[in-house]
């Protein structure tokens, strides 16, 4: 196959031969023809993931689960970050270990979702034994992240700490579902307020790559303010519309025009999407690598994501080691094997949406296109 032909390729670059995970029976177009784009992050062994989608409106949560406790850190370079508990994850915190990472729509109103998370997991006696000689009191830490999908539908209608415990009670560590699912189930991506744009709907994505005993996985909700980009061929595949239909506006090549024409000067352009995401691996990590992991992850989500950052953004990516082999990994080769594998779950979670009511997805609108 094309797809697997060009991953091998991509990786003899880096050094490395790479086996796929458990392989989909998607199309390579539905796929992306991405790196590492056979697999989910359950490919990680001592992973679990579960949604919980309300079908009022687009809105929901994704719990990702470690039963057997985790390392983790985080990287959160937007300006508006949301978020439970992830304050515990800098590497000078005495915290070690997390057993849930929740991520929701509903904006702030999201972060009551943990609480849901944390009670799936005391019920299962999971979590930091927190008192001496009390066995059964435990404390499961428990992050969370939180994306604005207010704007779809009944803004009243959140996700809250049922919503995450529904979605604990389904988690498996099998495939993955994806597209508007989950946390997905209200994102969007090229919203930008800028001139007559309109944008597209978003979703969940997931990828893996195996690497002998190495095993990387990622998942990303996908809420952005700006243009998704096809990384290998440089072309958008969903973002800010143009207002007749035909085409995209091209967001960063926009403002430079505008820039070009008016001067430059303050303008005011509404940006304040979010995404949010995760990588796992099998290999053993500290807090402190596991950040760095984060950070170098993170640039794979700047390939695809244009503009990326800005500052109204709440974009915050983990890095977790569910510490399942003592493999001597080095954290160069992890973080630039990551970011490659957060950018195919990005592609994937636009190219796996389905359209709603002024939102179409990629389905609906790019592929027309050509």
């Amino acid at each position: 196959m094309s797809d697997i032909t060009r991953r091998e390729f991509e990786l003899s670059l880096i050094g490395s031969i790479a086996g796929v995970g458990n392989g989909r029976s998607q199309t390579s177009e539905q796929a992306g023809e991405g790196f590492g784009s056979d697999g989910y992050v359950t490919d990680v062994p001592g992973v679990k993931v579960g949604h919980f989608t309300d079908t009022r409106r687009p809105t929901g949560c994704t719990v990702v689960l470690f039963e057997d406790g985790a390392t983790a850190g985080v990287d959160y370079d937007g300006s508006g970050p949301g978020d439970w508990q992830a304050v515990m994850l800098q590497p000078t915190s005495m915290i070690q270990t997390i057993w849930a990472i929740v991520f929701a729509g509903g904006s702030s109103y999201g972060l009551a979702t943990p609480l849901g998370a944390m009670r799936y997991l005391a019920e299962r006696n999971l979590g930091e034994h927190w008192w001496p000689g009390r066995p059964r009191m435990v404390m499961p830490i428990v992050i969370g992240a939180i994306l604005d999908d207010l704007h779809v539908g009944d803004w009243t209608i959140r996700p809250d700490a049922e919503s995450a415990y529904k979605a604990c009670q389904v988690a498996s560590p099998g495939a993955v579902e994806e597209g508007c699912v989950g946390a997905g189930a209200g994102a969007t991506v090229g919203t930008a307020s800028f001139g007559n744009s309109l944008g597209m709907k978003s979703g969940v994505g997931t990828a893996s790559l195996r690497v002998g005993e190495l095993v990387i996985g990622a998942l990303m909700v996908v809420n952005a303010t700006g243009d998704i980009v096809d990384w290998p061929r440089g072309h958008i595949i969903a973002g800010c519309r143009r207002k007749d239909g035909k085409g995209f506006i091209n967001l960063a090549e926009t403002l430079k025009e505008n820039m070009i024409r008016e001067g430059v000067h303050r303008r005011p352009v509404k940006m304040n999407h979010t995404t949010l995401g995760l990588v796992a691996t099998n290999a053993f990590f500290n807090k402190a690598e596991l950040t760095r992991i984060a950070m170098m992850a993170n640039t794979g989500a700047a390939k695809v994501i244009s503009p990326y950052h800005t500052p109204e953004d709440g974009d915050q990516l983990f890095a977790v080691s569910t510490r399942k082999t003592d493999l001597d990994a080095d954290v160069m080769s992890v973080g630039v094997l990551a970011a490659q594998v957060v950018a195919t779950a990005i592609q994937r979670a636009v190219k796996m949406a389905t359209s709603i009511p002024d939102y179409p997805a990629y389905r609906d609108y790019t592929l027309k296109l050509g």
